[in-house]
């Protein structure tokens, strides 16, 4: 980076400390820019949060940590070792699955111990079928990893160049046009497992009948390695926040920005909710992206974004946070419990607006690992969820109604056998509570569904319309999940450091008093 034409170092501001703006200001401080990271609330992690329970700290976001990897290089590229500061534990079982009637199945991270579970279930031909299902969600991801998920958001036919004439065939076989629930059939005869395969789709906050097969990768994602936390998810953030101010950014929690200023056709300042300024060259906006088009960060940027419209918007959730005993049902760290009839649970969230009447209910007991049962009895640290449509920004819920939504989900979990008396809590977040915490959103838990082939190639790249503004997060390329976040978060730093080093970039800069503000 060449400093030499403005005279001074070049300032960004970030906007949100959640994964991706961690992230980017953590690359930025590493390549020498001046890095300020805004928060509105009062620590970091954006939706990688923790809510108290009785004074117990429990996970309440993100629950699944995957692709370490990504952070091993992130860390790397700072001068320093992820391991050092993020003890990680790998999980033998990834899920503990249950349908009505009795019927369970574990996932495990040796493919052979999963595909035999198939079999004792379904019979030889399904675990088969899981076996082909495996490979193909892996030449999935080995298509797409570099040439898309890595890489600046790319039209169709920049993919397809990405990807070489050599390899077209690869770019038809991550089935696009085929959805994921249909793609399931291939592979097993047994409704259950499609259910289960299909259900990555809600991953990325999608319906497994609209999203494409190719979320089929996810499926690899998780088959390569699913991973503990010491301290709990919540712990990387803590870690990343730590790093970031190794490196010099200058976290500031409970400062809201409320606008985003522009000169001469770029961004030149933030201000706070209380009236402060800060004069920036860049920004990052860790934001949802609707929060901009929505105009919540001023009128200014509301072009930067093209607004998400509520049909096309991701799953929500309705979560408990509870401190209690379990009885009857031996849950594993994740355990799963399928709603009876899956495509209505989907029906009713995306075509009618309404919390499921037979919800698949997930469940992470973060006091069990390595397939330990003997928490079983104590009280234990668990998160329940279910899928939520998300209109939080139209649908006040009601304290009735989320005492019903709390109870029916417990009332469900007994008929799968598992009783859960809680001590402490149920603490409820539902989609009104995750649009208040991430305004803009509606609730919706990462931007625009995955529902359509085109879907993955309208989602906003790093360059915002604005000059000067660059995006980051879940509602930004390459999506939802926590790599994801971050991926999104290198690739918004990365653009910055290009556009800076680039001729055309300096020529467009306004100047102030006759100093370059790039």
């Amino acid at each position: 980076m060449n400093n030499a034409h403005s005279g001074r170092t070049p300032r960004v501001g970030v906007i949100g400390a959640g994964i991706g703006g961690l992230v980017s200001a953590i690359d930025l401080a590493r390549a020498g820019f001046d890095v300020q990271l805004l928060e509105a609330a009062a620590t970091a992690g954006g939706k990688m949060r923790q809510v108290s329970v009785a004074g117990v700290g429990m996970d309440a976001g993100p629950t699944v940590f995957t692709l370490p990897s990504v952070f091993e290089q992130l860390f790397d590229d700072a001068g320093d070792d992820f391991h050092s500061r993020v003890r990680l534990h790998p999980a033998q079982t990834l899920a503990r699955h249950a349908w009505d009637g009795g019927a369970r199945l574990d996932l495990f991270a040796d493919a052979q111990r999963s595909a035999h579970a198939i079999g004792e279930l379904s019979g030889l031909r399904d675990a088969r079928g899981f076996v082909r299902f495996t490979a193909q969600a892996k030449r999935i991801y080995d298509t797409l990893d570099q040439t898309f998920m890595h890489a600046a958001r790319p039209s169709p036919l920049q993919l397809a160049q990405r990807i070489g004439l050599r390899r077209l065939p690869d770019l038809w076989n991550i089935h696009p046009f085929t959805t994921l629930w249909r793609a399931t059939g291939k592979y097993f005869r047994d409704t259950r497992l499609r259910q289960l395969f299909a259900r990555y789709a809600t991953y990325c906050g999608s319906s497994p009948f609209a999203a494409p097969a190719t979320l089929m990768l996810i499926a690899h994602v998780e088959q390569a390695g699913v991973w503990y936390i010491d301290g709990g998810m919540r712990e990387l953030a803590v870690q990343l926040a730590a790093l970031a101010s190794r490196l010099g950014v200058r976290l500031r929690y409970g400062a809201p920005v409320v606008q985003v200023q522009r000169h001469r056709g770029r961004v030149c300042a933030l201000q706070l909710r209380d009236g402060e300024r800060f004069e920036v060259d860049a920004v990052v906006s860790n934001a949802d992206n609707n929060a901009l088009s929505m105009g919540l960060f001023g009128e200014q940027v509301r072009s930067a974004a093209r607004p998400n419209a509520r049909s096309a918007r991701t799953l929500s959730a309705v979560t408990l946070n509870v401190l209690g005993r379990t009885h009857g049902f031996d849950l594993a760290h994740h355990t799963v419990f399928f709603g009876a009839d899956y495509r209505s649970e989907f029906d009713n969230i995306f075509r009618s607006g309404r919390l499921p009447d037979s919800p698949t209910i997930y469940v992470c007991a973060q006091d069990r690992r390595c397939d330990d049962s003997s928490v079983a009895g104590r009280p234990e640290r668990l998160l329940c969820l279910i899928n939520a449509p998300p209109n939080g920004d139209v649908h006040h819920y009601t304290p009735a109604e989320i005492n019903a939504c709390s109870q029916k989900i417990l009332d469900s979990l007994a008929s799968y056998g598992l009783t859960v008396r809680c001590e402490h809590g149920p603490v409820t977040t539902t989609p009104q509570d995750f649009d208040r915490l991430f305004p803009g959103s509606g609730g919706s838990l990462y931007g625009a569904a995955s529902h359509g082939w085109r879907a993955s190639f309208t989602r906003p790249g790093s360059r915002s319309r604005v000059t000067g503004l660059y995006l980051a997060g879940g509602s930004t390329h390459p999506g939802a999940g926590v790599p994801m976040a971050a991926m999104s978060g290198r690739l918004a730093a990365a653009c910055i450091m290009e556009d800076y080093a680039s001729t055309s970039y300096r020529l467009r800069t306004a100047t102030r008093g006759g100093t370059s503000m790039a």
